[in-house]
């Protein structure tokens, strides 16, 4: 069910510190958004990945958990939508009525992916849409669903490492393209690019995913751009 063709081809792509690192350290009240334009050597060059940014696919999968950390919640309506749709996995919710007014404001089309009956994007505006699951999201359902039902070809991914991690399990991300920081965080607990269940032994190697490089590119200020093309198949020998 996971094939490329069954369901939309898929990028994630995000900002790191070199360290694998997307976030400043272990609270909610830290984001690399907002932290790391305030680094003398950092900050200089950060607006490369927000210009990279515009370049990615008309549709975007993004958590509640990560919208209502960077702030949706607090901003205001805008008055003219972009031509991108945002596929939104929101189960607590993290997203409010404020935040939800806030995206179909700015979204051509929102689609809230969730197992709250109770969320309020449920018959919210004219362009908000909700697939509701009943214990957990079903992610490969989740991608063929966006296919079929919503004619989604490609999407760009920019989740937490957490679901970053199920995403690269399940074979459900085709390309990185990664936009290295020159800064090194550390921290154990701190969120990374790909986090989740570690393997525990030998016998679960099968599900580390190989690489290869499609491209490096050296920007300015010291930042470099990285993609690369996911091995889906993981070869033991």
């Amino acid at each position: 069910m996971n094939t490329i063709q069954e369901r939309p081809h898929t990028t994630l792509f995000m900002m790191m510190s070199v360290d694998g690192k997307i976030t400043s350290g272990d609270s909610d009240s830290l984001d690399s958004d907002k932290d790391w334009t305030h680094i003398c050597g950092v900050k200089e060059g950060i607006g490369q990945y927000y210009n990279l940014e515009k370049q990615t696919d008309l549709c975007f999968l993004q958590s509640g958990r990560v919208f209502a950390k960077i702030g949706i919640n607090e901003r205001e309506p805008v008055n003219a939508r972009i031509p991108v749709t945002g596929v939104i996995i929101d189960n607590k919710p993290h997203l409010n009525k404020k935040g939800l007014t806030y995206l179909s404001s700015w979204l051509e089309r929102v689609i809230i992916i969730t197992t709250n009956r109770e969320h309020p994007a449920d018959r919210f505006a004219d362009n908000v849409e909700v697939v509701l699951y009943k214990d957990e999201v079903d992610i490969p359902d989740m991608f063929e669903k966006l296919k079929k039902d919503f004619g989604i070809d490609r999407i760009t991914i920019q989740t937490g490492g957490t679901l970053n991690g199920v995403l690269l399990r399940g074979g459900f991300i085709d390309e990185f393209s990664i936009v290295v920081a020159p800064l090194a965080v550390g921290g154990r607990g701190v969120s990374t690019l790909i986090d989740g269940e570690a393997i525990h032994d030998v016998n679960e190697l099968d599900k580390v995913k190989a690489l290869r490089l499609m491209s490096c590119d050296i920007l300015d200020d010291s930042f470099i751009h990285l993609k690369y093309e996911v091995v889906q198949k993981t070869v033991l020998v």
